[in-house]
C-alpha cells in the first residue's frame, strides 16, 4: 500500500519533514514497528495527531499491524475526547519517533479490513466514526495519482491537519504511496508554503486566502506544478487571485469523509473557478433532481466508500438509496456537455464549511445547552471571506456574555467549533411542529451582538 517503504523510491535521508523535523524511509519504517509492536492485538488504537513525525509514524504503524487508526484532534474537549475513545474502543497511545523496532513489511494486496476510523461531525449528536478500508483508501490514491499526474518526482507541501481526509490520507498516505518527498510546514502559513519550494500544494480555502492576500509568498509559488485546493468551495476570487500572482489555476477536487475524494479537476486539463472536475476512474455520479430541475442532490458510488458508520447499522443504512448509491447530502449540478460537476451548497442548513472543517451544529448548539444560563440556542453559518463560513450562535440566555459562552464551546469541544459570534435573541423562531427555522435568523438582523 505504501510503495515508499518498501524500496521502490530507494531511502530519501530527506523523505518527509514535518513541522522542521526531518527523516528517511528507514527511520520512519523503524519507528512505525515500534509503534506496531506496541498495538498489535488491540482493536484499534488512538493518539493525539498533532503535526509531528510521531503522527507519521502512529499511522503507519497502525497499518503494519492491521490495527485501526483513530487520530484524536489536538483542540478536542475532554467531552469529545471522552465519547471518541468509548465508541471507537481504541487504547490511547503515546508515540516516541527515537524508538526503533525491526521492520515489518506491509501487506502486498491492501484489504478490506479497516485500517481508519475518522470521526466526522453530523448535523445531530455526537461525531461518528467512519470506517475506511485499506482498499478504499488506494483506490482512492492511485485515482489521484493518475488525476494529478503525482509521482515521486514531486514534492507535495501541505500544513494541514493531520486528523482528517485531507491532511492525513492525501497528504500523508498520499505521499508514501507516490513516492513524493512531504513537506508538512507545521502550520499552513504564506511564508511557510512560499519557503517550502513544493511541485505540488494542498491547501483548504482558507491557506489559499490568505496566500493570494501575501503575494510575495504567493509569487514564491510560480515554480510549483499544482495547487490543488479543497473540503470547501474555494471563492472565484481567491482563485482569480491566485492565478492571477502564481500563474497556476488552482485545481479543485471533491470528497467527503465517508467517500474520500471522488470528483477532481485534472493536472494540464481545463480549470474553471467553482468547479470540481469530473468523477475519478470507478466512480459514478447522478443527480437525484427534481423534475425539469438541473440541481439536485449529488449521489455517488465506487471503491472509494467508506465500510460504514462504527456501530451504528441504522445510519450506514439511511446513508445510502434503496438502489445502493451513497446520498451525499449536497446539491450538485453537471455540465452536459463536459460532465465537470459544480457543487451548489449544503442540503441541510446544519452543516457547517468553517476553514476547511466540516462542522455540525447540532453538536455545538448541544453544547450551548450545556450551559446553565442557556435555554435555547440556534447555531448556523454565514458567509465569510477568510473561513469560507463562520460559526454564528444565536442563544437565549442571560447574564453571560458571548466571550464566556464561546469558551465554554471551546472547553467542551474542538476549538475550531467554537462560534466565532454570538447573538442575543429572545426566543428561537419554531414553525408548528417546533423545528428551529434557522433560515428566518438568517434574514433577521434584530437581537444583540455579542
Amino acid at each position: 500500500m505504501l510503495s515508499a517503504l518498501d524500496g521502490t523510491y530507494g531511502d530519501r535521508k530527506d523523505a518527509l519533514s514535518v513541522a522542521g523535523r526531518t527523516a528517511s524511509y528507514e527511520e520512519l519504517l523503524g519507528a512505525a514497528s515500534a509503534v506496531a509492536a506496541d498495538v498489535a492485538g488491540t482493536t484499534a488504537f488512538a493518539m493525539t495527531a498533532t503535526a509531528s513525525l510521531e503522527t507519521v509514524a502512529a499511522a503507519v504503524g497502525a497499518l503494519l499491524a492491521g490495527v485501526p487508526f483513530v487520530p484524536l484532534p489536538p483542540d478536542a474537549g475532554p467531552a469529545e475526547r471522552e465519547h471518541i475513545l468509548r465508541d471507537s474502543g481504541a487504547v490511547e497511545l503515546d508515540v516516541d519517533f527515537a524508538r526503533r523496532a525491526p521492520a515489518r513489511s506491509l501487506p502486498a494486496v491492501p484489504t478490506a479490513d479497516p485500517a481508519l476510523i475518522l470521526y466526522t461531525s453530523g448535523t445531530t449528536g455526537p461525531p461518528k466514526g467512519v470506517v475506511l478500508s485499506g482498499t478504499a483508501i488506494t483506490a482512492d490514491l492511485d485515482a489521484l495519482a493518475d488525476a494529478w499526474q503525482w509521482n515521486a518526482d514531486d514534492t507535495l507541501v501541505h500544513g494541514l491537519p493531520l486528523f482528517h481526509v485531507h491532511g492525513l490520507v492525501l497528504g500523508v498516505l498520499g505521499a508514501l504511496r507516490t513516492g513524493s518527498r512531504l513537506v508538512h510546514t507545521g502550520r499552513p502559513t504564506p511564508s511557510a508554503y512560499a519557503r517550502a519550494g513544493g511541485s505540488l500544494c494542498f491547501g483548504v480555502p482558507t491557506v489559499w486566502s490568505r496566500i493570494a492576500a501575501d503575494p510575495e509568498a504567493a509569487a514564491a509559488l510560480s515554480g510549483a506544478r499544482l495547487l490543488v485546493s479543497g473540503s470547501a468551495a474555494l471563492p472565484a476570487p481567491v482563485f482569480r487571485d491566485l492565478e492571477r500572482l502564481t500563474g497556476h489555476r488552482p485545481v479543485e477536487r471533491y470528497g467527503m469523509t465517508e467517500t474520500l475524494i471522488t470528483i477532481s479537476g485534472r493536472a494540464g486539463g481545463e480549470v474553471r473557478p467553482g468547479t470540481v472536475g469530473t468523477p475519478l476512474p470507478g466512480i459514478r455520479t447522478r443527480i437525484a433532481a427534481e423534475p425539469g430541475a438541473e440541481i439536485g442532490e449529488l449521489q455517488l458510488t465506487g471503491p472509494t466508500l467508506f465500510s460504514g458508520y462504527l456501530g451504528r447499522p441504522e445510519a450506514t443504512a439511511a446513508a445510502y438509496t434503496e438502489d445502493g448509491w451513497f446520498r451525499t447530502g449536497d446539491i450538485a449540478a453537471v455540465d452536459e456537455a463536459d460532465g465537470v460537476h459544480r457543487i451548489v451548497g449544503r442540503a441541510s442548513i446544519d452543516m457547517i464549511k468553517s476553514g476547511g472543517y466540516r462542522i455540525g451544529a447540532g453538536e455545538i448548539e448541544n453544547a450551548l445547552l450545556d450551559h446553565p444560563r442557556v435555554s435555547e440556542a440556534a447555531v448556523v453559518g454565514v458567509p465569510d471571506a477568510d473561513l469560507g463560513q463562520r460559526i454564528v450562535a444565536f442563544v437565549v440566555a442571560e447574564g453571560v456574555t458571548g466571550g464566556e459562552l464561546t469558551d465554554f464551546v471551546a472547553a467542551h469541544l474542538s476549538v475550531h467549533k467554537r462560534p466565532r459570534e454570538v447573538r442575543f435573541i429572545t426566543a428561537v423562531p419554531r414553525n408548528a411542529m417546533g423545528k428551529p427555522q434557522k433560515k428566518l435568523l438568517l434574514t433577521d438582523d434584530t437581537g444583540d451582538h455579542a
